[in-house]
């Protein structure tokens, strides 16, 4: 599927609505209008209505189709505010609804509601969301950064960075989520973080591809804990009671479990007080793979003298 194809199909409906060619209640083109129209795929047509009604432009009526929503025709009347907005008031607000709200609540629509500025005054700033939100991680990135002069030893600079990355994930739920082991986000702020690692671990006996996996195995590691921060914020956010206030109303049912017998070991843990936040499974996840890790790179360096000695 090509992105330019319907994010281009996206914005010619906009602007029909922005225009007033396409007013509140009026029928959009369905997928299969789309697909004869433009000539593209019925997935493209698909992803072009999915954008618009993402972003509140327009909704489904049963019986009816796809017309433009009640709040389309606002994207049209200019505002006073408009000629204040910038690009970095846009991503600030779209950074602090997410961080209340989870990224799910982020769509152009309430981001324009809380900067009091039309949807559409957003698209000078941004192609869609996708772009925003690539926008966001980079703002939050930048925001922390990386202490000069780094710290002398290796294990140091990797500590410091898999630090930094956990306070980001904690400030902001919703990055870890957002960021992408598969296809990470090429962005400057983000490369520095893995310039970081690479520069401790150089010269010490690693190949490149090396260096790479520890880079990659670092970061992995902390976001696979902070993934965990938005799911129990959003369970917060939908019953109103804490981690801990949930673990005492499972009591009765983890009683009902260990007082068969089956499970000796774990009766020990549940008749125990054991601190396992979210805060601690990092640090101690994090002191055991420096622990690895130096081991590791302690055995290369040992079998790279020995061959040099040979």
């Amino acid at each position: 599927m090509n992105d330019a194809i319907y994010q281009r199909i996206a914005r010619e409906i906009r602007e029909s609505i922005e225009s007033g060619e396409l007013r509140p209640g009026d029928r959009v083109p369905s997928t299969r209008e789309i697909t004869v129209r433009w000539n593209v795929a019925m997935a493209t047509a698909t992803k072009v209505l999915v954008t618009l009604r993402s972003e509140g432009f327009v909704r489904p009526v049963a019986g009816v189709g796809t017309v433009v929503s009640p709040e389309g025709g606002e994207a049209a009347r200019p505002r006073a505010q408009e000629t204040d907005l910038t690009g970095e008031r846009l991503v600030l607000a779209a950074v602090r609804l997410a961080d209340s709200e989870g990224l799910d609540a982020v769509s152009m629509r309430r981001v324009a509601s809380r900067l009091g500025v039309a949807t559409m005054s957003l698209y000078r700033h941004v192609e869609n969301k996708d772009e925003l939100v690539l926008r966001m991680i980079d703002h939050v990135l930048r925001k922390e950064g990386l202490p000069e002069p780094a710290p002398e030893t290796w294990r140091e600079r990797l500590e410091v960075c898999a630090r930094s990355q956990w306070r980001l994930f904690q400030e902001h739920a919703w990055l870890a989520p957002a960021m992408s082991m598969t296809r990470p986000q090429l962005l400057p702020s983000a490369v520095a973080y893995t310039e970081w690692v690479l520069n401790a671990l150089d010269r010490k006996g690693l190949s490149l591809e090396e260096m790479m996996h520890v880079a990659v195995t670092v970061f992995g590691f902390v976001r696979g804990v902070a993934v965990n921060i938005e799911s129990e914020a959003e369970q917060r956010r939908d019953t109103g009671i804490t981690g801990d206030e949930w673990m005492t109303q499972q009591a009765p049912a983890l009683l009902d479990i260990v007082s068969t017998g089956r499970f000796p070991m774990f009766n020990r843990v549940v008749n125990s007080e054991l601190d396992l936040g979210l805060d601690t499974l990092f640090e101690f996840g994090l002191a055991r793979m420096l622990d690895g890790i130096g081991e590791w790179i302690s055995g290369r360096s040992t079998l790279t003298e020995g061959r040099t000695g040979m």
